[in-house]
């Protein structure tokens, strides 16, 4: 037997009947010869984090728009608290870590700069096409745009868990169906980290009911969470949080975004966004020679509109900043 197969015979004894076995896998759209060392899921894993959008993550705006500071989130490290906590409930529940931890990596991957502002945008000029929503363009990343056009070729399961992450039906594995959640218990108590840090409200300001039943700390919270996601979830059917929980978490996200996600400091500038990222889109549909040949190719495709978009939804936020002002703002000039 060679590494991988001794790890698959491994995953025999480990994984428990609801989990999926790397041996099991439907495996992937294009036909590939098995690595000798790797299950097909931790070849997931590597490809992602090897990614060129993989990389951009971390100059992506999670919630705070360049907030002045070190210790904000970023779309990166959001994504790497995802991965952890959900790997937590993964191993308790004896599901497969390797896919849990590929589709948590990975389901960001097709985010826009500046957060989910710049994903209204793009869904905004994408409404005739029927608009943008960052879950697909995470899949339409690793099937399309990464690696020139050729994809990354991941096994169905971990495509499957990315497109999932946020919309309905639940994801096909339970691995997805963790990190769907994972990302939950993730953004709304790093959000709120990130606010406190930013004097936006304090600690004391969450509701009396959410702290007593979720706890009053970040750190409590979390571990309340995932303890109550492993508990509820032990039996039969779908990853869940119990009743209880899932009505306080409810309410946290209600407080949240009335004074956080909606708060007029905190998204004064989201306005902007909007006009940056449109003048950008514009620019590229009238001017598609501009784009990288990647997304040059695209046009050829699918037309310049859905390459402009594809090319707008990649970049950082400096970047997009960058190219606005090159592309956009008109130049200062002197006659001679």
């Amino acid at each position: 037997m060679n590494v991988r197969e001794e790890r698959e015979a491994l995953e025999r004894l480990i994984v428990c009947s609801r989990g999926v076995c790397a041996a099991d896998s439907k495996g992937r759209v294009r036909a590939e010869e098995e690595c000798q060392m790797r299950t097909c899921f931790q070849r997931d894993v590597d490809r992602i984090t090897h990614s060129k959008a993989f990389r951009r993550l971390k100059q992506k705006t999670q919630v705070f728009l360049e907030p002045e500071g070190d210790h904000y989130r970023t779309r990166l490290t959001h994504t790497l608290e995802v991965a952890r906590i959900a790997r937590t409930i993964a191993r308790a529940l004896r599901l497969n870590e390797d896919l849990t931890e590929a589709v948590g990596l990975g389901h960001d991957l097709g985010h826009t700069p500046f957060g989910h502002a710049g994903e209204r945008a793009l869904n905004g000029l994408l409404a005739d096409e029927g608009g943008f929503r960052h879950y697909e363009q995470s899949l339409r990343v690793v099937d399309i745009i990464e690696k020139d056009g050729r994809g990354l070729n991941l096994t169905l399961e971990t495509r499957d868990g990315i497109l999932r992450h946020t919309c309905d039906p639940l994801a096909a594995t339970l691995e997805g169906q963790v990190v769907r959640l994972a990302d939950k218990i993730a953004y709304i108590n790093s959000d709120v980290d990130d606010a406190v840090r930013a004097g936006t409200f304090r600690e004391e300001d969450i509701p009396e009911r959410v702290a007593s039943a979720l706890g009053h700390s970040y750190g409590e919270r979390i571990n309340s969470v995932v303890r109550d996601v492993i508990l509820s979830s032990r039996g039969e059917g779908p990853v869940r949080m119990s009743p209880e929980t899932a009505a306080a978490m409810d309410e946290f996200y209600a407080f949240v975004d009335a004074n956080l996600y909606h708060n007029p400091v905190v998204k004064s500038e989201e306005r902007k966004v909007r006009g940056l990222l449109s003048g950008i889109f514009e620019y590229y549909v009238k001017n598609p020679d501009k784009m990288s040949e990647e997304f040059r190719a695209t046009v050829q495709r699918e037309g310049a509109r859905r390459a402009a978009a594809d090319y707008v939804a990649g970049m950082t936020d400096p970047y997009a900043i960058y190219v606005y002002d090159s592309r956009v703002v008109p130049m200062a000039w002197t006659v001679r």
